[in-house]
């Protein structure tokens, strides 16, 4: 990230379904628009009202975009943070136009009127999210079963020198 970017978070909807791509030189983008329309109270009706929906188009990179292609589905409601991207292009006509797009670097679901299942994926020796895992934070077991070892709801192991950690305080 660069200094002066603008960086924004937004909540609302996923518009469609997550569409998945792959650069001639196999890196992996994915592209899906976030609807977010503002909600407010009208005290003399009573009941709220719907402003105007405004539609973001989002783009993320490599292993983020695997993970959100395999994870989101259209009118999953997520939260995005990432950094603005003007585009600027001509028409076959000439004329010029312009979109401002979110460049992702980051999403999940949610939770407000959700609840998920967050699995963390096994990184190799390199970082990538694929091959024989360099840690052991996967937490991907059979459904009703605790992971093996090192997963998010496992304790941490015991510190060098053997100590133990215990839920006493430390004083």
């Amino acid at each position: 990230m660069s200094v002066g970017e603008t960086t924004i978070t937004i909540v609302g909807n996923l518009a469609g379904d997550p569409e998945l791509r792959f650069t001639p030189s196999g890196a992996a983008l994915v592209k899906f628009s976030v609807a977010s329309t503002p909600r407010s109270y009208d005290k003399t009706s009573g009941q709220w009202q719907d402003g105007t929906a405004m539609f973001l188009r989002c783009t993320a990179w490599r292993d983020l975009a695997q993970h959100i292609a395999e994870s989101l589905t259209k009118g999953m409601r997520v939260v995005v943070t990432g950094r603005l991207r003007q585009h600027n292009w001509d028409t076959p006509e000439g004329e010029k136009r312009s979109m401002l797009g979110l460049e992702v670097d980051d999403i999940g679901p949610s939770l407000r009127f959700a609840t998920a299942k967050v699995e963390r994926v096994q990184r190799n020796a390199n970082g990538n999210g694929s091959g024989p895992a360099a840690d052991a934070w996967n937490t991907a077991a059979p459904a009703g079963t605790a992971p093996a070892s090192g997963g998010w709801g496992t304790p941490a192991p015991a510190a060098s020198g053997g100590a133990k950690y215990s839920d006493e305080p430390p004083f």
